[in-house]
């Protein structure tokens, strides 16, 4: 899980911790792995997507360009790729929690 340190104005992230729920943690990283390459439904999954409210379908593309794109930028820097994964884990975990508390009519 990440940790944070925050008061007030001040935001300082820290490194993903072992603490926390172990199968979790292991699925976000293995849900980062697919970020690696760029995003392409398949027909199955368009047809899901197209039940979907159009703002829902606007939020999960965003999510996995953004996610893609921090591959993309680790790659860039020769970052490891257990460090990027890591890295994208995080992000990840933290667009689920944004999901989690967003409000219906929100997008």
């Amino acid at each position: 899980m990440p940790s944070e340190n925050s008061s007030g104005e001040r935001r300082t992230q820290g490194a993903i911790t072992k603490t926390g729920n172990t199968h979790a943690r292991r699925l976000l990283v293995e849900g980062a792995w697919h970020h690696r390459k760029p995003y392409r439904p398949n027909r199955a999954l368009i047809r899901r997507q197209d039940a979907q409210p159009p703002t829902v379908r606007d939020r999960a593309t965003r999510g996995d360009r953004r996610l893609h794109q921090r591959w993309r930028r680790f790659d860039a820097r020769n970052k490891p790729p257990t460090i990027a994964v890591v890295a994208v884990a995080r992000e990840l975990a933290g667009w689920c929690w944004s999901l989690a508390v967003m409000d219906e009519h929100q997008s």
